[in-house]
């Protein structure tokens, strides 16, 4: 089923259908339908076409370099770029980072990153979970000491994802120890370009090198690097978090995979017939396709009530945990849909360049990888199983 909009939203959203036609490279929209591997390259050269568009951060204020889009406009956009199998733009700076510096910032820390974002200078990662500080933030151990005009930090993350392709980092790191765990935490900016910043990569389950730990010994980030009050950064952490999660409901990508899977499906046969056609496996699918409509729905209503100037709550921990369960499924689907071509693993398919053949249809090339790397989702940004207390907690008063 598709969506239906306004007139203006309806010809906005042809606008960014002709824009991504006329614009993404065919080889790229290929390689991340198929679930290949995207360099550093692929992404600044993707987010270089949309700034020049003026469309790299479009949900900023027009002040600071973005088109002040509505939620609904930002909807449509992430949805239609997904369906067109686009690749994201690097979320942690410009959906994360960004609107913590809009909302809480000085204005010359706005005027500094939010352009320096936009021309490409940066490239930002997250510095939130820790050993032992997971979905249990408030446990964060590294610390900040001030030392004169500088913050001293000493201590460790983990799971940052793509760091080694990073040249700062916002992080979340402990200035006060004598209260409450929640309290005492400062969210500082650090350039990751200096003596006592080491990042070691993990390897992921399907072999991949996307998240990495870092060791900070004595690594030095300017006064002026802190953003809103010392010790505020709980604060500002719950409210990053709420748009990670937000975006973790991801419509797009999920309808994007359930075409995939509708057509592997229907090319692949189970004795004489389409797989498609087979009840089992239509079972499944059909109850997928009707999660994906239910979450495309809920999705629409916080947009709706974004539009009108609410800001998302616990509505986010819903997204997360229903978007991610619905993606996981798919992932599943399309996993069991190629069958035996699912066995043959080769990361050498996969990675940007290889001119390695894979085994059986390109579409089953990455479907291991993507598979494994998701069983991530219900994890990352806050477990299902915390995302699940709070929504007892905010919605059912529990």
């Amino acid at each position: 089923m598709d969506l239906t909009f306004d007139a203006a939203d309806e010809a906005f959203r042809q606008e960014v259908r002709a824009f991504l036609a006329a614009n993404l490279p065919r080889e790229l929209a290929e390689r991340v339908r198929f679930g290949k591997s995207l360099g550093k390259a692929d992404f600044e050269g993707w987010q270089a076409t949309l700034n020049a568009r003026g469309w790299l951060a479009p949900h900023w204020p027009k002040a600071y370099g973005g088109q002040d889009w509505t939620a609904t406009q930002t909807f449509i956009w992430d949805y239609e770029s997904s369906l067109a199998n686009a690749p994201p733009t690097i979320a942690f700076g410009f959906k994360m980072l960004a609107p913590v510096l809009i909302k809480y910032g000085s204005e010359e820390q706005r005027r500094h990153w939010l352009p320096r974002m936009l021309r490409g200078d940066d490239w930002w990662c997250q510095g939130y979970s820790e050993p032992g500080a997971g979905s249990d933030l408030a446990g964060v151990k590294t610390t900040a000491v001030r030392q004169g005009d500088h913050y001293v930090i000493n201590g460790q993350k983990t799971w940052t994802s793509l760091a080694q392709h990073a040249n700062m980092i916002f992080l979340l790191a402990r200035t006060d120890s004598s209260g409450k765990k929640q309290e005492g935490i400062s969210f500082i900016l650090l350039d990751m370009n200096q003596p006592g910043v080491e990042v070691r990569p993990i390897i992921t389950l399907d072999g991949d090198h996307e998240v990495n730990e870092i060791f900070f010994t004595d690594a030095r980030a300017p006064v002026s690097n802190l953003v809103g009050d010392e010790g505020g950064g709980w604060t500002y952490a719950k409210y990053l978090l709420t748009y990670e999660r937000t975006s973790m409901a991801m419509v797009g990508a999920s309808s994007a995979s359930l075409e995939l899977l509708r057509e592997i499906a229907q090319r692949e046969t189970k004795g004489d017939r389409p797989l498609i056609e087979d009840p089992y496996f239509a079972a499944r699918f059909a109850k997928a396709e009707i999660e994906l409509e239910n979450l495309k729905t809920t999705t629409l209503r916080v947009v709706a009530a974004a539009a009108a100037g609410g800001a998302p709550g616990a509505e986010s921990s819903m997204l997360k945990v229903k978007g991610t369960e619905v993606a996981q499924e798919i992932q599943a689907l399309i996993r069991r849909a190629v069958g035996p071509y699912a066995v043959p693993f080769r990361r050498d398919c996969l990675e940007p360049g290889a001119n390695a053949a894979p085994v059986g249809p390109a579409y089953a090339a990455g479907v291991t990888s993507t598979y494994l790397n998701g069983r991530k989702l219900t994890i990352y940004g806050g477990s299902n199983e915390v995302q699940r207390n709070i929504i007892t907690k905010a919605i059912l008063k529990l």
